[in-house]
């Protein structure tokens, strides 16, 4: 008896494996998924502006870096005692404007050498409504007074050709690199419940319609969500956010089509690891902990023989 629908995932021709290089960019749904890839030891750099949910703003940050567009005095102001920008994420918000610029443009930097030998790049659109500044989409509006923004949705005509202003871009630099597009499945319900469907159709139909494209690939993270799990023992407590059971059951079916077969027994290998330089016991000063060290050790250091590209400590 079938309970439940599955979503379909299609295999990825391109899988990712130990000697993929992955930027990811855009939600907080983006950040879950390289979490996942880091903590198993693959090579990321992930949004090096912070979360960003619109593909305007992504697409501006993009250009910037491939295209040494540095940051300038004009493009920061003070609010509330901490310089910021509106093209990025509060996170990266500084009492100090030259430290604040430095740390901008370095992340610029940081950003164009990544994508130069980038395998694969997951994009996650979070929504299609924006806010706009003097005429201008605004990444992150910082708690400046609403009356200073006008809202607008992204029509998907406006959404696609965001993402492939994003794509050839970076293909100027890097023709080969694959893209992961996901919408992410935190729903915008601030926007109003009608709005966040509008919202997330848009979204939806700009990275159909790219699909036709080559080296394009769309994951149905916001799919498996919505019609697979449907269930809210699935979200956290403000049944908005999927919970960490969502998450993980989202990774294993990413896991199980876009990343190569061969990587499994390698990414156990990494997470046994991993936990146990993460276990902290009740008893530090006994026998059984300085053994369990130095087997951990040795462990360590035989996986590094084999496998000295792949980074446990990142």
């Amino acid at each position: 008896m079938q309970l439940h629908t599955v979503v379909p995932v299609q295999n990825f021709s391109s899988s990712l494996n130990y000697q993929s290089k992955i930027m990811s960019m855009g939600s907080c749904f983006a950040e879950h998924i390289s979490e996942k890839l880091a903590f198993h030891g693959f090579s990321t750099l992930t949004n090096p502006f912070g979360i960003i949910f619109n593909a305007v703003s992504i697409q501006r940050l993009v250009e910037r870096s491939i295209n040494r567009e540095w940051f300038s005095a004009e493009d920061v102001f003070l609010n509330n005692e901490l310089w910021q920008s509106y093209e990025v994420h509060s996170a990266l918000s500084t009492t100090d404007s030259e430290a604040y610029l430095a740390q901008l443009n370095a992340h610029l930097k940081v950003t164009r050498e990544f994508l130069e030998n980038t395998t694969h790049c997951i994009l996650t659109l979070g929504t299609s409504w924006v806010y706009t500044h003097q005429g201008k989409i605004v990444a992150n509006c910082h708690k400046v007074p609403n009356s200073q923004f006008e809202k607008k949705l992204l029509s998907a005509e406006e959404n696609q050709k965001a993402l492939q202003k994003i794509r050839d871009c970076i293909q100027q630099i890097n023709p080969n690199i694959q893209f992961i597009f996901t919408v992410s499945p935190v729903r915008h319900i601030k926007d109003g419940y009608l709005e966040n469907h509008l919202s997330k159709g848009n979204l939806l139909q700009a990275i159909y319609n790219l699909q036709q494209n080559p080296n394009s690939y769309y994951f149905p993270a916001f799919e498996i969500v919505m019609d697979e799990l449907r269930d809210y023992r699935f979200f956290a407590a403000d049944m908005i956010h999927p919970n960490s059971m969502a998450i993980d059951y989202i990774w294993e079916r990413f896991t199980a089509k876009a990343i190569d077969n061969a990587c499994e027994p390698i990414m156990k290998e990494v997470a046994d690891i991993k936990r146990a330089l993460h276990h902290r016991p009740q008893h530090q000063n006994t026998l059984a902990w300085a053994q369990f060290q130095n087997q951990l050790e040795q462990k360590i250091a035989h996986f590094k023989q084999r496998f000295p590209e792949i980074l446990l400590e990142q």
